[in-house]
């Protein structure tokens, strides 16, 4: 199927063989990128713009919202723990609700739709209701955390893989992870959604063999202007993720050796100035 590219349409309706129909719509799934929005896409933004509708998560931040054009409506549909406004079926109905409408809709995502984001099953619902529907990628919070804070996901002897993984599993349940493959050394175990179950990562991974003495590193608030870095190691991982509250991600491994801890740079604070 032909890409539709952004654009808003002047009307809902067209007329043919002397009927009103109204025009097919689109769902755009959007990676808005970590919080940061000079870490948005051109094209996510050009997308954005185009909204007629626009279904946020929570974790999207003001300013990437602020993007959106002054008559789209803005529905927020935000996921915290414990407390779900919409469950994921209810967001896909609304999606394939606002598309059969004929409008431009945007779900805008934090990170990348298609990585812990649920984007999978909204692009599913959407293919079966016959909407159409692209997906547009964004920064995830793992690359923003390691670029910050100087840590490689992937170095040269130190880390020839990298893992993605989630430490949140449905109803509060352990998360099954084949805990033997991540705690082999050289190679970076990136966990998200994880900061509540960090004793027990730390006490899998250990008891799977991973050095005690591994590098890790805690980012919470990835890309954002109250972004804190935790430097630390999988024994004391635990401990260091015991007073954080905000959205957070676990990385160990050797590369994060790496990691600096400090303030951001004085360039990225100037930055941050510059958008107040």
């Amino acid at each position: 199927m032909a890409q539709r590219q952004p654009g808003r349409r002047p009307s809902g309706l067209v007329v043919l063989d002397g009927k009103s129909r109204r025009q097919a719509g689109v769902v755009w799934l959007v990676g808005a990128g970590p919080g940061d929005p000079d870490l948005l896409t051109i094209k996510a933004l050009k997308v954005l713009q185009s909204a007629d509708v626009v279904v946020h998560d929570g974790l999207v931040s003001d300013e990437i919202l602020a993007l959106a054009p002054a008559a789209a409506q803005r529905i927020s549909v935000a996921k915290r723990k414990s407390r779900h406004s919409y469950s994921q079926d209810e967001i896909n109905r609304i999606l394939v609700a606002f598309g059969l409408e004929g409008l431009t809709v945007v779900r805008l995502k934090g990170g990348d739709p298609f990585v812990f984001g649920r984007g999978g099953e909204e692009l599913e619902a959407c293919r079966a209701a016959g909407v159409e529907c692209h997906i547009v990628p964004g920064v995830t919070a793992a690359l923003a955390a390691s670029a910050n804070a100087g840590a490689p996901l992937t170095h040269r002897g130190s880390a020839q893989a990298v893992t993605f993984v989630t430490g949140h599993a449905s109803g509060g349940a352990e998360p099954d992870l084949d805990w033997a493959s991540l705690a082999r050394a050289n190679q970076t175990v990136v966990i998200y959604m994880g900061l509540s179950q960090a004793a027990l990562i730390a006490a899998r991974l250990t008891a799977a063999g991973r050095a005690g003495s591994t590098p890790a590193l805690i980012v919470e608030n990835a890309s954002r202007a109250d972004e804190r870095r935790i430097v630390t190691t999988l024994s004391g991982l635990a401990e260091a993720a015991s007073g954080l509250t905000g959205p957070a991600l676990l990385i160990v491994g050797e590369a994060m050796a790496l990691a600096q801890a400090h303030e951001p740079t004085q360039l990225q604070a100037l930055l941050r100035e510059a958008r107040a």
